[in-house]
C-alpha cells in the first residue's frame, strides 16, 4: 500500500508532502491566500494523471523498441460544483518517428495507466481521526 503524509504548520497554506522516499511542497495560489510555493491540490491531482500517462506510454514504446523521442501530456481539471462532477482532459503529444498505427496504439495505451483507471472508477475515502 502506498502512502503520503501532508503536514502544515503556521506558514499559512504551505504544506510539506512526504512519502517514505520523497518530499515536495504544496501550497495554495496567492488569490486564495497562499504563497504559491508549490503545486495546488488540484494541480497535484492533475499531475498524477499526467505523470502516469507519460510513464505508461514511454514503457510501452520502450518494450516495442519504437522510435518515441518523447511524450508530453497536458491535463486540465475542472470541478463542476453544480453537478458534483470533476472534468479532466488529457492532451497528448507524441514526439518521434512513429508509424500511424504506432501512434494510435500509444494513444490507446495512454488510457490504461493505473491512475487513469483509478480515477475512472468509484473512489471511497474513509477518514479516521487520530489524537
Amino acid at each position: 500500500m502506498q502512502w503520503v503524509k501532508a503536514t502544515i504548520g503556521k506558514d499559512k497554506y504551505k504544506t510539506l508532502v512526504k512519502s517514505d522516499t520523497n518530499m515536495l511542497i504544496a501550497d495554495e495560489p496567492k488569490e486564495v491566500g497562499g504563497s504559491d510555493l508549490g503545486f495546488s491540490p488540484d494541480e497535484l491531482l492533475a499531475s498524477s494523471l499526467a505523470v502516469c500517462t507519460v510513464v505508461t506510454v514511454r514503457m510501452y514504446a520502450d518494450r516495442k523498441h519504437w522510435k518515441l523521442d518523447g511524450v508530453e501530456v497536458t491535463v486540465t481539471i475542472q470541478w463542476d460544483k453544480e453537478h458534483a462532477q470533476t472534468h479532466m482532459r488529457k492532451e497528448i503529444l507524441l514526439k518521434g518517428d512513429l508509424l500511424p498505427e504506432e501512434r494510435q496504439r500509444l494513444l490507446e495505451i495512454s488510457e490504461r495507466c493505473p491512475t487513469h483507471k483509478m480515477l475512472q472508477n468509484p473512489i471511497n475515502i474513509k477518514t479516521i481521526a487520530n489524537s
